[in-house]
């Protein structure tokens, strides 16, 4: 299914190092827009729904590989040892003229832009200093994956997008999440 060429429908691709503030992010904006049609994307990805963190749909990787062959995902990506897939009804919702969030991959930003050529990339940014302290608290990785997670954040180099809007999460939630909205309602866009 083609993107639609809806004005109103539009793809913001929240993407950012890992620990960066995402998912809490994406948890702002929906609370605050939960009377307006916006949708959030079901990603599917290979680690236990246990593990903590980001909302996320848990699936084997032999339930991963067979969902991918069968076209279950509109994008999918590899990182850190794991599989991502973002479910294909984001193209239905954008067919009907829906707002989408996701959340994305960095390295993954060309080809999400090449099969929806009206993506809005949001870059979510933050401090190695800050970024160091969120993976330790949520206790998801080892040392040493902290570390390897805030080297590969800092190796990556900057996405680059006609339209890319970049937020700023070095500080309270709040305030980087009136700044994620104001770029999803329309009152921001760079």
């Amino acid at each position: 299914m083609k993107e639609s060429r809806s004005e109103d429908s539009a793809l913001y691709y929240v993407m950012g190092a890992s620990g960066a503030g995402k998912d809490s992010l994406m948890r702002f904006v929906r609370q605050r827009c939960a009377d307006t049609p916006l949708m959030f994307a079901h990603r599917y990805i290979t680690r236990p729904a246990e593990a903590g963190g980001e909302d996320h749909v848990a699936v084997s990787i032999e339930a991963f590989n067979r969902l991918r062959d069968a076209g279950a995902f509109a994008l999918h990506w590899s990182a850190h040892g794991l599989h991502y897939g973002v479910g294909i009804e984001i193209e239905h919702w954008l067919g009907a003229g829906l707002k989408v969030v996701l959340n994305g991959s960095r390295e993954h930003l060309p080809q999400a832009s090449a099969r929806f050529p009206r993506l809005r990339p949001i870059m979510i940014e933050v401090s190695p200093e800050r970024l160091g302290e969120r993976l330790r608290a949520r206790g998801r990785e080892s040392d040493a994956e902290v570390l390897a997670r805030i080297d590969r954040g800092y190796r990556l180099p900057p996405p680059v997008h006609p339209r890319l809007c970049v937020v700023r999460n070095d500080d309270e939630l709040e305030l980087a999440g009136e700044a994620l909205l104001d770029v999803i309602t329309g009152h921001r866009t760079t």
